[in-house]
This record gives structure tokens, C-alpha cells and sequence, in this order.
């Protein structure tokens, strides 16, 4: 069996293709895999990380050639509001239940679901199923899905900030300091 053994950004692979697989939300960010591309190719999907395929880009097979990604149309909840206000709270109340959600200049998309449809609906949304390939917004720290996922922080070290009160106090928290504190 062929394995696919590198991930290239679409416009940065150039190569025979050999093939081409439509793939959804979760396929395209999977690690291994087996998968059959339109024209019957069978091939393992085997790449050291997890990609965040998009349209375009290009699975190079051990050989050279390589198999074309395409984004599958998904059954999605394109989410309206009446006002920019009415958008952003759309917009919190579901980051606030962590789904993933695709932003676009007036709408949000989300995974079908009757259940979180109906909460949107009476908080203002116009509601409407479609047929889309599926963008969500990566995580806050990274490229890839927002769900799922673990990520550790070494906040370890302390760090002092003198205030005109004449007190000192510490934060739990790691980060660089390159500009002066006005407290």
C-alpha cells in the first residue's frame, strides 16, 4: 500500500498527481489514516504530525506523485443576526459551549445541530442549513482544530510589579515584558 508521507500547501507542491480525495472537517486533520482517493487509489495517510489540510494542498506519496486535497461540503447552520451586537453575542454563546465555529464578514457557521439551532434561533438568529466545505477558526495558540486537544503551559516563575501604592504582588504566569507597566 502507498503511503502519503508529507503534507504541501497549495501553490508549494509540484508533482504528478496521481490521484485526488475529498475530504471532510475531521479527515483533513488526522495523522494517519487509510484512505481511497476518487480514482480507487488505496493509500495510508502516515505524517509525523497532525495537518490542517485545505483546499489545494497536496499529499506526497513515497514515489513523488502526489494526491490532491479537496474540501468535502458538510451539512453546516449558517448563522445571521440583524446587528454587529446581536453577531458577537451569537458568537460567545458559542465559543462559551466550545464549538467550533467558522467566521465569515457577516456570518457564523457551525456543525448541524437541532439542539444548538434552536437555542440560536431564540436568541435572535436567523438560522439557515447549508451545504459547505467546513473552516473553523483554529485554536487560540496555533493553526489546527479547537476542540480536542491538549496543550501544557509552564507558568512556573513569578514576577513582581511595583505599584505607587508602595506594594508588590506576584503573577502565577510566564511571559516577557518588553514594554514599562503604568499601574
Amino acid at each position: 500500500m502507498q503511503r502519503a508521507i508529507a503534507a504541501r500547501a497549495a501553490g508549494h507542491w509540484d508533482g504528478p498527481v496521481r490521484d485526488a480525495v475529498e475530504l471532510d472537517f475531521d479527515a483533513r486533520h488526522r495523522r494517519r489514516i487509510r484512505l481511497t482517493g476518487e480514482a480507487g487509489l488505496d493509500f495510508l495517510l502516515d505524517l509525523p504530525e497532525v495537518p490542517s489540510l485545505r483546499e489545494g494542498d497536496g499529499l506526497e506519496l513515497e514515489n513523488g506523485e502526489f494526491v490532491a486535497v479537496r474540501c468535502a461540503p458538510e451539512s453546516l447552520l449558517e448563522v445571521r443576526a440583524a446587528d454587529a451586537i446581536t453577531l458577537a453575542r451569537l458568537a460567545w454563546h458559542l465559543g462559551n459551549r466550545h464549538l467550533p465555529t467558522e467566521i465569515a464578514a457577516g456570518v457564523l457557521r457551525i456543525r448541524s445541530d437541532h439542539v444548538i439551532a434552536d437555542m440560536l434561533r431564540g436568541l435572535g438568529a436567523d438560522v439557515r442549513e447549508v451545504e459547505l466545505p467546513f473552516h473553523p477558526e483554529g485554536g487560540a495558540y496555533g493553526k489546527g482544530r479547537t476542540h480536542g486537544h491538549e496543550h501544557s503551559h509552564d507558568h512556573a516563575h513569578d514576577h513582581s510589579h511595583g505599584h505607587e501604592q508602595g506594594h508588590e504582588h506576584s503573577h502565577g504566569h510566564a511571559h516577557d515584558h518588553d514594554h514599562e507597566h503604568d499601574h
